[in-house]
């Protein structure tokens, strides 16, 4: 876990597991299918509510950015500074000066933590809310945090997809990130976005068809509804009964405009897109607000490679946030990663705030865990030369939250000295998620759904909300 004797890929696809088509129903299995009932009449009957969930795969080094360190010994703390914001107490990295101006905007989490190392068994850990079987393999066990909101929420309808993601070509595999819906079924998958929004030939597939097309489409409806019938005692099962919500709702959110124009960031005014940056990570926290204004309910937008967009990849930079050694030189790849970063997420917050959204919208910036407090030397896979990096961490990390109403300005729990693990105020990320919960109106702790075998699994085995955003 400290040292790592060659290169970490970081989150990598399974390429034979399921695909699913962004709005395509081919390939969904009959147990996906089946009408999985919730213990709890009590579901998320507040629509009105949001979750912006920016996920940073790979692991974000809280010791050079929200829990920097620097009365810690050299070994330790790195090449930057820490500036003060407009909290007074509250610090963050020097490369994130935008951060600095907004911090009476949001509140910093340092005392999250887990036990697993590994990006996959991390991911599962952290986006799940349970132990994985396994502490390696991004196939998840239990639903992803978003699938579990798609199924609480799945009457509701706003005429957008209820559960987005946002992520590169190549990487829009359901597993790839550990966003698998487990026994909840791909139903739950989230609608993929795949590209960078800041290029001029961006296009969302399938959230829109030709007039002509849709006149066809409600004719040949017309017809299939005289024979699309059967006598309930038919389909006990309620498989059947289903299929026809899942393909009624894929076939509205095609018939509306609603998505398309929620998609199209062309219609922000050209200030507006430049305010977040006109580069991949910029423009996907743009459209995440589009998004949640229109009526989504959870959100997912993956800030993985900045160097794209015009952005020239660094010889001593890496493509994620996974800054061993043998990867980057990590704080040569800071000086051009963090400055990306930390527009494109201070634009966000600031954006949430100017249009009355942070009381709907909850914003959580996370990575699966944080890196090793002390540094560590190897030679570059790229370089050929002795840099420094540091490795897989989930004893400690930093969460920013801001939005939903809740308390900002702050930051809860601490880590020791050296940045080590949690000091004060200890945390899981189940306590996050039990956070998020409680915001959508979601009775985490009364709600059940019936797993592969039909036993009723709670949303959360365990967390409370933190009392100190309430």
């Amino acid at each position: 876990m400290n040292h790592s004797p060659r290169r970490c890929p970081g989150p990598i696809s399974r390429r034979h597991f399921l695909k699913m088509g962004a709005l395509t129903l081919s390939g969904i299995g009959m147990r996906g299918l089946l009408p999985l009932r919730l213990e709890s009449a009590e579901t998320g009957k507040n629509p009105d509510t949001s979750v912006i969930l920016i996920w940073l795969p790979g692991g974000p080094p809280h010791m050079e950015t929200y829990d920097m360190k620097p009365d810690a010994p050299a070994e330790y703390r790195g090449d930057f500074r820490p500036i003060k914001t407009n909290v007074p107490g509250i610090d963050v990295c020097e490369l994130l000066p935008l951060h600095a101006k907004i911090a009476d905007k949001f509140t910093l989490i340092r005392s999250i933590a887990h036990n697993f190392a590994d990006h996959g068994g991390g991911h599962k850990r952290f986006l799940t809310g349970r132990d994985p079987r396994s502490p390696v393999g991004f196939v998840n066990d239990y639903p992803m945090v978003g699938s579990m909101v798609a199924r609480a929420r799945q009457d509701w309808q706003a005429g957008v997809p209820n559960y987005i993601a946002g992520t590169e070509p190549g990487r829009a595999q359901i597993d790839v990130y550990s966003f698998g819906s487990a026994y909840l079924g791909p139903s739950t998958h989230p609608f993929m976005v795949v590209g960078d929004p800041s290029s001029p030939i961006f296009e969302v597939k399938n959230v829109s068809i030709p007039q002509q097309a849709k006149e066809r489409l409600n004719e040949r409806l017309r017809l299939l509804g005289r024979f699309d019938t059967m006598p309930a005692q038919l389909d006990n099962s309620g498989t059947m009964g289903a299929m026809d919500v899942y393909k009624r709702k894929a076939l509205d959110l095609a018939m509306r405009d609603t998505a398309r124009q929620a998609f199209d960031l062309t219609r922000e005014p050209r200030r507006v897109r430049e305010h977040y940056g006109m580069h991949v990570w910029g423009q996907r926290a743009l459209m995440a607000r589009r998004l949640v204004e229109h009526g989504a309910s959870f959100v997912t937008m993956v800030m993985e490679n900045p160097f794209q967009s015009g952005v020239a990849f660094p010889k001593d930079g890496t493509y994620n946030w996974d800054s061993h050694a043998v990867n980057c030189h990590i704080f040569n790849d800071a000086r051009v990663r963090f400055p990306l970063y930390d527009r494109a997420v201070t634009a966000l917050i600031e954006d949430l705030h100017a249009r009355g959204l942070d009381k709907k919208v909850l914003l959580i910036v996370t990575g699966e865990f944080g890196r090793t407090p002390r540094i560590s030397y190897a030679e570059g896979t790229q370089t050929k030369v002795k840099q420094p990096g540091r490795d897989h961490w989930p004893q400690a990390m930093s969460v920013l939250v801001t939005g939903g109403g809740m308390k900002t300005g702050q930051v809860v729990g601490s880590t020791n000295a050296r940045g080590e693990h949690p000091k004060d105020r200890p945390l899981t990320p189940n306590d996050l998620w039990a956070t998020m919960f409680h915001h959508l109106g979601i009775d985490y702790q009364n709600t059940s759904f019936l797993d592969h075998s039909g036993r009723p699994m709670p949303i959360l085995p365990y967390g409370e909300p933190i009392a100190e955003l309430l």
